[in-house]
């Protein structure tokens, strides 16, 4: 009998069952295994305050992720502050936005949002360009938002309340794998976090984003299978035509 081929995929188990990777395995007989190499970690009060982060003296907040407005009220709500009904939102995307609803009364608050670019962002706050902005961020973001808004002139800080940090995969059989799957530069820092004698030998690398490839291919891996692309621009297509050949 023909050996399945071994694959790991650093994001979680997705939620639906009809997901592409679930139709990808049964089409070409495979085994995939998710795991995240990645985790996101809360900042303490302690740290907010010893970064001087003063959460009143704000009036409109930064928001890109779910993970922001999460770890946002979590620190407001561990240090007691009550966030006021005039604090405007700036969200990256209507996803961000509508999950404010899980803190706030959504229809009797200031909400914008952008559809997923963060220059149209920007242009919605400079028509507020008198507020206070805070933008709560991970310790780990593109070089290119912190250029856009030192650019833009806005009255902003920037805020890390959370941080991404390597998760724990020593229950993981590395070299059992055939194929590899990364989506974030971040996760080639916890492959040799958690494995520091890692070596590709015959295992396949897949790389999400341009950033992602850059990052195996600086730590002296090759990347044998790249998304997104013109013709397979999602990650299930890419590897669906690799394992075709």
């Amino acid at each position: 009998m023909k050996k399945r081929t071994r694959i790991l995929i650093s994001q979680p188990i997705p939620s639906s069952l009809h997901s592409p990777f679930n139709d990808l395995a049964k089409k070409r007989n495979l085994k995939i295994t998710f795991n995240p190499f990645l985790e996101i970690q809360g900042e303490t009060v302690k740290n907010i305050r010893v970064k001087k982060i003063s959460i009143p003296k704000y009036s409109a907040l930064i928001l890109t992720s779910r993970n922001a407005v999460n770890h946002y009220f979590r620190i407001c709500d561990e240090m007691r502050i009550t966030v006021p009904n005039s604090m405007k939102y700036f969200c990256i995307s209507e996803a961000v936005s509508y999950y404010l609803q899980k803190y706030i009364a959504y229809r009797k608050r200031k909400i914008y949002s952008a559809n997923n670019n963060f220059e149209e962002l920007i242009e919605m706050m400079y028509k507020h360009e008198s507020e206070r902005f805070l933008f709560v961020s991970s310790d780990f973001i593109k070089s290119d938002i912190i250029s856009s808004l030192d650019r833009s002139k806005l009255n902003y800080t920037r805020g890390v309340f959370f941080k991404t940090v390597a998760s724990d995969l020593s229950k993981i059989k590395i070299n059992a794998f055939d194929i590899l799957v990364f989506y974030s530069p971040r996760d080639i820092d916890s492959l040799y976090e958690n494995f520091p004698d890692f070596k590709q030998n015959d295992t396949k690398i897949a790389a999400f984003g341009e950033g992602t490839c850059q990052a195996v291919i600086d730590a002296g891996l090759t990347v044998n299978i790249k998304a997104p692309t013109q013709k397979y621009p999602s990650m299930s297509m890419a590897l669906d035509n690799y394992l075709s050949k």
